[in-house]
C-alpha cells in the first residue's frame, strides 16, 4: 500500500494547450515564432561558456536598445517589478530621501517599495493623463534634496509618454540620481540613456521586445555605480544585490569565453541559476530589434499609434491623454464609452474576437480602456482588428441611458 495520502491531481492528467489570442492589452504581448523557437532550444548549464557568451550578447543588445555604453548593464532574472526593486534596493539606503514623480500607478508602486526599505519618501503628483514641467521638478528637488528621483517614461496605466529632456541635468545639479522606468516605452519611443543623463534605466522583456515575461534589462551609469559601490549598508535583497549581479554578468569584462575547464570561473561567478531559456528568448528579441533598427521601431510605433488614434476618433471615441505630444505610442488609453460597462466590452471582445484589451489600472480604473500595440503587434492590420472588435462590442453590449 502506498504511503502517499495526496493522490496525483486529476487536472494534470490532461495535456494543457494554450489558446491562441491576440495580446493587445498593456502586456505581455504576443511572442513571434522566431523568439518562441529560440526559447525551445536545448537547455545548457547556466554557468557554461556558451551561456556566458549569450549573456554577453544580451548586454550588448541592451546597450543598443538603451543607447548607452554603461559597463554595468545586464538583465535581472524577473519581471519589470524585479528591476524596479533592483534599482531602488541598490541606489537607496535606509533613512535617505527619495523623490517619486507620481503620474500613474508605477510612481505609486516605486514609492511603496522605497518606503518598505526605510527610505524617506517624498512625492510630486500630477493628474492622470498629464506631465510635470521641468520647473516643477527643479522646485521639488530644491525642496526635498533627495539622493534619487524616479520617473516613469511610459506610464501604461494612463497612456502618458513623459518628456525626459533636461531632467537629467536638473537632477545632477542637485546631486541626485535620475532613475527611469521605461518598461512600457523602450523600443517604442525615442530614448537615449547617456545623452539624456539617465543614471539607472530598466525595462521588461514582455512589451516591445516580444519576449516571454521573466527577464528585465537594467543599466547603471558610472555615477550610479559609484553610489552603489560606496554604500554603508548591504542592499536588503541578496538576489538583487548589484555587486553580485554585475560579477555574475561579467560587467568587469573579465570573462574568458570558451574555457575547456571553467570550474574556477564557476566558483567566482556563481550567484543564482539564471533562467536559461528566458535568456535565449531575450537574446533573440534583442537581435530582432537590432535587425529592424531602433529608429525604425520608434517611427513604426508612432505611425501605427497615430493611425489608431485617428480611427478611434472617427468612431466617436475620445482619447484619455489630451495632449498629442505626450501620448504613449505603445499603450493607448481610450475614455470608457459613456453608458457602457467597460468589463462587458473587454469580456465580449475576448469571447468573440479572441483579442485582449484591458480596463484601467490604478488612477485610471473605471475610466479607460487600454490597448497595447507593441513590437510585432504594432501594425495597421492589428489596429484594424481592434477597431472592428470595438465597433462590434459597442453594437452588441448593453448601453444604459447616460
Amino acid at each position: 500500500m502506498s504511503s502517499l495520502y495526496v493522490p496525483p491531481p486529476k487536472c494534470l492528467e490532461k495535456r494543457f494547450v494554450a489558446p491562441q489570442r491576440h495580446m493587445f492589452g498593456p502586456g505581455p504581448s504576443n511572442v513571434p515564432p522566431r523568439i518562441l523557437a529560440a526559447g525551445a532550444e536545448p537547455v545548457i548549464g547556466h554557468m557554461h561558456p556558451e551561456m556566458f557568451e549569450i549573456m554577453s550578447d544580451i548586454r550588448s543588445g541592451i546597450q543598443y536598445a538603451f543607447q548607452t555604453r554603461n559597463k554595468v548593464t545586464l538583465a535581472v532574472s524577473g519581471t519589470g517589478h524585479a528591476a524596479m526593486e533592483c534599482a531602488i534596493f541598490n541606489a537607496v539606503e535606509p533613512g535617505e530621501d527619495v523623490l517619486m514623480a507620481v503620474n500613474g500607478i508605477w510612481g505609486e508602486r516605486a514609492a511603496e517599495i522605497a518606503e518598505r526599505i526605510g527610505a524617506r519618501v517624498n512625492t510630486i503628483r500630477t493628474p492622470a493623463g498629464s506631465c510635470f514641467t521641468n520647473e516643477d521638478i527643479n522646485q521639488a528637488l530644491a525642496r526635498h534634496k533627495p539622493c534619487v528621483v524616479l520617473f516613469t517614461h511610459g506610464e501604461s496605466s494612463t497612456g502618458v509618454l513623459h518628456p525626459l529632456d533636461g531632467i537629467g541635468d536638473i537632477c545632477h545639479r542637485h546631486n541626485c540620481l535620475f532613475v527611469v522606468d521605461c518598461v512600457a516605452s523602450m523600443g517604442g519611443a525615442p530614448l537615449y540613456m547617456d545623452t539624456q543623463g539617465i543614471d539607472i534605466l530598466y525595462t521588461g522583456s514582455q512589451k516591445v521586445l516580444n519576449a516571454p515575461p521573466g527577464t528585465a534589462p537594467i543599466s547603471f551609469s558610472e555615477r550610479a555605480w559609484q553610489k552603489v559601490f560606496n554604500r554603508k549598508t548591504k542592499p536588503v535583497s541578496f538576489f538583487l544585490d548589484m555587486s553580485w549581479l554585475a560579477n555574475y554578468w561579467g560587467c568587469d569584462d573579465s570573462w574568458v569565453i570558451g574555457l575547456s575547464d571553467w570550474s574556477d570561473l564557476l566558483l567566482g561567478r556563481y550567484h543564482h541559476t539564471g533562467p536559461v531559456t528566458n535568456f535565449y528568448s531575450l537574446r533573440e528579441s534583442l537581435a530582432v530589434l537590432a535587425e529592424q533598427g531602433l529608429e525604425n521601431s520608434w517611427c513604426r510605433h508612432q505611425e501605427v499609434a497615430e493611425y489608431f488614434h485617428e480611427g478611434l476618433e472617427n468612431m466617436g471615441l475620445r482619447l484619455f491623454v489630451k495632449d498629442k505630444n505626450v501620448r504613449l505610442p505603445t499603450v493607448t488609453t481610450i475614455v470608457a464609452p459613456p453608458g457602457y460597462d467597460w468589463k462587458e466590452i473587454t469580456s465580449y471582445i475576448m469571447k468573440n474576437h479572441k483579442l485582449e484589451i484591458s480596463g484601467g489600472l490604478g488612477p485610471s480604473v473605471g475610466q479607460v480602456l487600454r490597448v497595447g500595440l507593441m513590437g510585432c503587434n504594432s501594425s495597421k492590420a492589428s489596429v484594424d482588428m481592434v477597431l472592428e472588435a470595438l465597433k462590434d462590442a459597442l453594437k452588441h453590449c448593453h448601453k444604459s441611458r447616460v
